[in-house]
């Protein structure tokens, strides 16, 4: 998802930025609030140089993701090249919002071509690679930014990981042959307080046999569409009828 918006009753005078933004998820994040305080920022940066007037913010876009791969960024990179574009420098809320890696460095010999500044809260002005302190910063964001992101897939691996050996389940329906018991109350505090509880898998004495007996038969060599043939005349409920409360999506009852 992104946006793109002019902004409106703004001071004049100074230079024209666009304000670049990004919110990796809208689930887990309210993006509304991620672009204000991004913003809030940005302005902050640039106060006394000029004004926001052109807002650009990817939500539900990973930073890994190119800058043409983003909706608003390939907006954005759209304008860039327009002679009569309406801005004359960049803004980002945020470095590790907006770029990965070398991803700036690259971008940056395009802006640079079609004069285009790009100004980052982490320098407090506009970036000149040819100032060795801001080539040093760019460096340095950069790879702080890739080691994020390989520390935040290490601590839910890891998390997800002794999780299950602990017999929590994660999440999702329970496999057809289980089903879902509480297994005690949230262990972060904040959920347990709100009443939200852990769950494990066991089995399930009307579908575990099922199951059994479709792994034995077709070990003994039996055809997968024999075992479909022999389920439906012996009227044996599919998954989807057996938990027919949560397939209500599903028409066909049939294994």
């Amino acid at each position: 998802m992104a946006s793109l918006e002019v902004a409106a009753d703004e001071p004049v005078g100074g230079l024209r930025f666009a304000f670049y933004g990004r919110t990796s998820t809208i689930e887990h994040q309210d993006p509304a609030t991620s672009k204000a305080w991004q913003m809030e920022v940005a302005s902050e940066v640039i106060a006394g140089h000029g004004h926001i007037v052109e807002v650009f913010f990817d939500a539900g876009e990973s930073r890994r993701g190119g800058w043409r791969d983003r909706l608003a960024a390939a907006e954005l990179l759209a304008a860039v090249r327009d002679p009569d574009r309406g801005f004359d420098a960049i803004i980002v809320g945020e470095y590790e919002r907006a770029f990965a890696g070398d991803q700036l460095p690259r971008l940056l010999a395009l802006f640079r071509r079609y004069g285009v500044q790009v100004w980052l809260p982490e320098s407090g002005e506009a970036i000149d690679m040819d100032n060795p302190e801001h080539r040093a910063l760019v460096k340095m964001l950069g790879g702080q930014s890739l080691r994020e992101v390989v520390r935040a897939r290490h601590r839910a691996m890891a998390s997800t990981r002794v999780q299950t050996l602990e017999g929590r389940f994660l999440g999702g329906r329970a496999p057809y042959g289980y089903m879902l018991v509480e297994s005690g109350a949230h262990p972060r505090l904040a959920d347990a307080r709100r009443g939200r509880m852990t769950y494990r898998l066991e089995v399930d004495p009307e579908t575990a046999p099922v199951v059994r007996w479709l792994f034995a038969e077709r070990l003994a060599g039996r055809s997968v569409d024999s075992l479909v043939r022999d389920l439906n005349d012996r009227g044996v409920p599919c998954p989807a009828a057996h938990d027919a409360d949560r397939n209500t999506h599903r028409t066909r009852r049939l294994w």
